[in-house]
């Protein structure tokens, strides 16, 4: 049995990591899963009840018994070191609160795996894809609607998340847009003529009223947009044209990144721009060439 206490104590972290860590909903999800998960394989490898205590005195051994038993049950490299990442969040916090050393299940390992990067587009794919997705949809608003969408994501480098979290109060779009990304960080994007344009139409078009706190990309019935919609009308659209099924809305926003840079922009710009906390990252997400990138710094 997994103490009351122990339990409660997971959902404080996770209700902070929401909170203060601006973690998305889906990975907080992820994360109490996660988390469960490791909890279950103590619960039966310890056979007693498990409370704060135990996690206070896990081992190296038993950190990897752990790991064992995941791969043993099919979990991908990729989702172990995803679990093993919660796990260590979740025990440092609680190492934090009661004061113990949670350095054996912070020294673990991560499971070495290959990382998949996202294929960009090419340009002139991009701006296809762009005008393609406007014809999947019988009704003109919404046609303008997915386009102003896939606009953003190619033309600003936006998220999905982030582009259909505009609200009323962003419109109309000036030079300029300040968005907030992951974990709360604030960054300001430069607005291209061509997303300016593109949203304009389709706030013109929109049927519903846009006021500040609404959201501007709606659905049929006037909620926000679904992001699974933007993906489907790009699956439509990559299927006509004959595009890989790595054209997905994150592919706009690494053709977005790796065009700039192939243009000769500036790594630390476009990490900037991206709202990438570490340089590395961007270094991974353009997946350029190492000569490439010598001559950019």
């Amino acid at each position: 049995m997994i103490a009351p206490g122990l339990l409660d104590a997971r959902e404080r972290w996770l209700a902070e990591l929401s909170a203060v860590g601006g973690r998305a909903k889906t990975t907080i999800e992820a994360y109490r899963a996660d988390v469960q998960s490791f909890l279950a394989f103590l619960q039966n490898y310890e056979g007693k009840t498990l409370g704060t205590g135990e996690i206070a005195h896990l081992t190296t051994r038993t950190m990897r018994a752990w790991m064992a038993h995941e791969r043993g049950r099919g979990l991908s490299a990729r989702s172990l070191a995803r679990a093993l990442s919660a796990v260590k969040n979740f025990v440092a916090w609680q190492a934090e609160k009661d004061g113990f050393d949670p350095t054996p299940v912070l020294s673990t390992r991560s499971p070495k795996f290959q990382k998949k990067l996202p294929r960009p587009l090419s340009p002139d794919a991009a701006r296809t894809m762009i005008d393609t997705v406007e014809l999947q949809s019988a009704t003109d608003w919404v046609g303008l609607r997915d386009m102003a969408v896939v606009t953003l994501l190619y033309g600003c480098g936006l998220r999905i998340s982030e582009a259909i979290g505009l609200t009323g109060r962003d419109l109309p779009l000036s030079d300029s847009l300040r968005i907030m990304g992951k974990g709360k960080k604030e960054r300001l994007v430069p607005v291209i003529p061509a997303a300016r344009r593109a949203t304009e139409a389709y706030v013109k078009a929109c049927p519903f009223e846009m006021t500040p706190d609404a959201p501007v990309f709606r659905g049929a019935r006037g909620g926000a947009l679904n992001p699974r919609l933007v993906q489907k009308v790009m699956e439509q659209s990559r299927n006509q044209l004959g595009l890989p099924a790595t054209a997905t809305p994150h592919a706009m926003r690494h053709s977005f990144a790796t065009h700039l840079l192939n243009a000769g922009g500036d790594l630390r710009a476009i990490q900037e721009l991206l709202g990438h906390a570490s340089l590395s990252t961007t270094q991974a997400y353009t997946a350029v060439n190492q000569a490439r990138l010598m001559e950019v710094y």
